[in-house]
């Protein structure tokens, strides 16, 4: 029997220009033809999609058509068609809610009060309906329209759940870490209490500009979360009410049955009263703080943007691209290997550069990215990606970027050096040497089974993508302490490794990231010598005068042989 195609997306409704975008959807802006009413289509491209995925897409269109609130973005429609689905959805114009107070010409503290009340009244709606948002953060928060004093909107429900009553269980990680809640952080069960946590986070930056909880080392920022180590320092907390830092105080509180709930928060008096327990006064500072956490946000995006679009790119390169050799094998499928390298780059430049107080760690870095742009030969559309978040580098208010010069083919080596002043060439090759010297001690702790000697050269917080972990980004040493304890540590048959073509890139004073290719030799169980190979990058960063690897891509072979 023939399986008839549905076309009822197409024959209703016309689209316009995108929106947005994600890495399986787009979204754009369309007309439904008989009554000429706009929406906002978050387009999924399914064939794309895991069979775990399409049980979230279905969870996240149910969760939706139970949300009918003024403050939540609505679902109108859901329309599945041949390898595609359509979600229809509240067209909003207004923008981010954050860049909205950055242009306004007066912003106080009851104006603040004003937009977390809408918040509250959001959340509580979810979780009155056994929705639990899980993702809170400003990119979510919306404005309907330019007009002024435009509602708020909550949206984005991707990672949405339902709850029954006040339940409380394991659901799973997810969030975004500045705004992840305590229990969440010790992977104990938790329930609506989280998004008021992030309801406190949201509240906090409103007020001053910048976070209750930040460090550039994530293992930091998650002690601080799960410690509830914020405070309200002078001077700029000096201006704010006493019951404003008593509403957050109630929203971080570390023990979930304790912290407030939005039904709680949205009778307080910073809330209820703002009109006379809110202070009016004009915070400028404020709004400058907020400026430059904005540019930060952005730059972030354009860094994740900027590496899926090199990720998508490099899908496309015919055979004869690249040489044989530079081409790995990735857990999802065949990615060069430049754009690993640069997908590496990224991920050291965001965690470790861009809130650096010191400007020529930024400038390095992203002198590095040019480089490698370059000397790897990727192509224009990553050159113009890095160009654009170049851009956004400066509105930091850091140091000015250098902007990345193309080259003409003629003009193009696969060795272009990148200029560092005043370091020397000679000290430049010394420290390759030595970031190529610890990645062979690395692998020598792991051909030996010594966890310690491992542990001591790598980072608590180490992440890593690796055969092992099946395509999932793991973070800590506890995934690697089970292939030491069970492994490595009870083969007693000889292991040698070569590596080989070893690229380091210098990125800075204190971070590097070395790309090679790792030949392992063992001798198997029916005593066989056997051969494998895997391609590696490693992203190094030099903490008092000591290296420690900090995350790792390991592709092909596993690193553990079984033998």
């Amino acid at each position: 029997m023939a399986t008839t195609t549905c076309t009822r997306f197409t024959d209703e409704y016309q689209l316009y220009e995108e929106l947005g975008k994600g890495a399986f959807s787009v979204v754009r802006r369309c007309v439904k033809l008989c009554t000429g009413q706009e929406y906002a289509a978050k387009i999924i491209n399914t064939k794309k999609l895991s069979a775990r995925d399409h049980q979230k897409l279905e969870r996240e269109a149910r969760i939706c058509r139970l949300l009918k609130h003024p403050n939540i973005v609505r679902l109108h429609d859901s329309i599945s068609e041949e390898g595609f689905h359509y979600l229809l959805f509240d067209l909003v114009t207004g923008g981010e809610l954050f860049e909205d107070i950055v242009a306004r010409e007066y912003y106080s503290e009851a104006d603040a009060s004003h937009c977390i009340q809408q918040i509250l009244e959001a959340v509580l709606h979810c979780h009155q309906m056994g929705v639990v948002h899980r993702d809170l953060k400003p990119e979510n928060l919306l404005l309907a329209s330019k007009c002024k004093n435009a509602a708020v909107k909550l949206a984005d429900f991707g990672l949405a759940i339902e709850v029954q009553g006040d339940q409380q269980a394991w659901f799973g990680f997810a969030g975004t870490p500045g705004y992840l809640s305590p229990e969440v952080l010790r992977k104990e069960a938790y329930g609506k209490p989280v998004d008021i946590w992030a309801c406190g986070v949201i509240l906090y930056i409103l007020l001053v500009g910048y976070p209750p909880f930040w460090d550039e080392d994530q293992h930091k920022l998650y002690q601080q979360i799960k410690a509830g180590a914020y405070d309200f320092p002078s001077p700029e907390w000096d201006t704010v009410t006493p019951e404003a830092k008593n509403l957050i105080n109630q929203m971080l509180t570390i023990n979930p049955a304790k912290r407030i709930t939005a039904q709680e928060a949205l009778k307080h008096p910073w809330v209820c009263q703002r009109s006379t327990v809110a202070s009016m006064m004009h915070r400028q500072e404020t709004v400058e703080c907020l400026k430059k956490f904005n540019a930060r946000r952005k730059l972030k995006g354009a860094i994740l943007t900027t590496m899926l679009v090199s990720r998508n790119f490099s899908g496309k390169f015919t055979s004869n691209s690249f040489a044989k050799n530079s081409i790995v094998t990735s857990p999802k499928g065949n990615v060069p290997s430049p754009a690993l390298v640069f997908t590496s780059l990224f991920l050291s430049v965001l965690s470790r550069s861009i809130f650096s107080s010191d400007s020529s760690v930024a400038l390095a870095s992203f002198s590095c990215l040019t480089h490698v742009c370059l000397c790897q030969r990727l192509r224009p559309p990553v050159v113009d990606a890095v160009s654009r978040f170049t851009d956004l580098v400066s509105s930091v208010g850091r140091v000015p970027v250098p902007q990345p010069q193309t080259e003409s083919p003629s003009s193009r080596t696969s060795h272009t050096v990148c200029v560092y002043s005043p370091v020397s060439m000679f000290s430049l090759t010394a420290r390759k040497q030595e970031i190529i010297k610890i990645t062979e001690q690395l692998i020598e702790a792991i051909n030996n089974g010594d966890f310690d000697a491992y542990a001591k050269i790598c980072d608590p917080g180490l992440t890593s993508f690796e055969p092992e972990a099946l395509g999932n980004l793991v973070e800590g040493m506890d995934f690697h302490r089970f292939y030491f304890e069970n492994l490595l540590s009870k083969n007693s048959k000889p292991i040698h490794t070569t590596i080989l073509n070893p690229h380091v890139h210098l990125i800075g004073e204190d971070a590097a990231c070395i790309a090679y290719i790792r030949l392992t030799q063992f001798v198997d169980g029916q005593g066989r010598p056997r051969s494998s190979q895997s391609e590696e990058t490693r992203v190094w960063h030099r903490r008092d005068a000591k290296w420690q690897n900090v995350h790792f891509h390991c592709s092909g072979a596993p690193a553990a042989p079984l033998q």
